[in-house]
């Protein structure tokens, strides 16, 4: 079992200012934590149901809740969380989540 947090970032005010900052400030400062399995960022999305898609999807996976809840403690977690408000200014609609994934299954090949 692991668990995620799942990041959704309306499309920004200021594309450049926000792929800047998201590039060399907010990732290097997630990727900090000491018990942060992976972090993933998808764009290109598209809306299959609903409204509008997301600007970008970002995906970061621990071994468990606890973990995960360990390093949003931490003062690197603090300062990431921290850091989603400068982020905030160009991409007003933010969005997140965690989940624990019980099961995941690979087609046969």
């Amino acid at each position: 079992m692991t668990a995620r947090f799942l990041v959704l970032w309306s499309t920004p005010t200021d594309l450049e200012a926000f792929e800047e900052h998201y590039r060399t400030v907010h990732i290097p400062l997630a990727n900090r934590m000491t018990r942060l399995r992976s972090y993933t960022v998808s764009s290109g999305v598209a809306s299959v149901r609903g409204g509008e898609p997301y600007y970008i999807v970002g995906e970061l996976e621990w071994d468990s809740l606890e973990d995960l809840r360990a390093d949003f403690r931490s003062p690197e977690g603090q300062a990431t969380a921290r850091d989603v408000d400068v982020l905030s200014r160009w991409s007003p609609e933010v969005r997140s989540m965690t989940f624990e994934v019980h099961e995941t299954r690979t087609p046969d090949a």
